[in-house]
């Protein structure tokens, strides 16, 4: 499945032409190798790593989606692996 069309399918970006310019920027990884292109395949195991809404996002695929369904089914073909954002010194003390 093209890695665009994944993003797109699994609820991680509200278009696909938004999944296309993630992946163009450069900043998209598929199992640590830099990925430029939307076209790009992925399959169950990979593991993605990308910026988006300002942390970065990691996540390993457990299942290719065969439609845009609903959040809980979308959530279902990936395992978030992100780190926890960071608050930005700006916790209660």
């Amino acid at each position: 499945m093209r890695l665009d069309k994944f993003l797109w399918f699994v609820r991680l970006t509200k278009s696909r032409a938004l999944a296309q310019e993630i992946a163009a920027g450069g900043h998209m990884r598929i199992d640590g190798r830099t990925i430029g292109r939307a076209h790009a395949n992925v399959a169950p195991g990979n593991v993605l790593s990308f910026p988006l809404h300002g942390r970065v996002r990691v996540i390993r695929i457990a299942a290719l989606p065969t439609r845009r369904g609903p959040a809980p089914e979308a959530r279902a073909c990936y395992q978030d692996l992100s780190p926890p954002p960071v608050d930005g010194g700006l916790a209660a003390t």
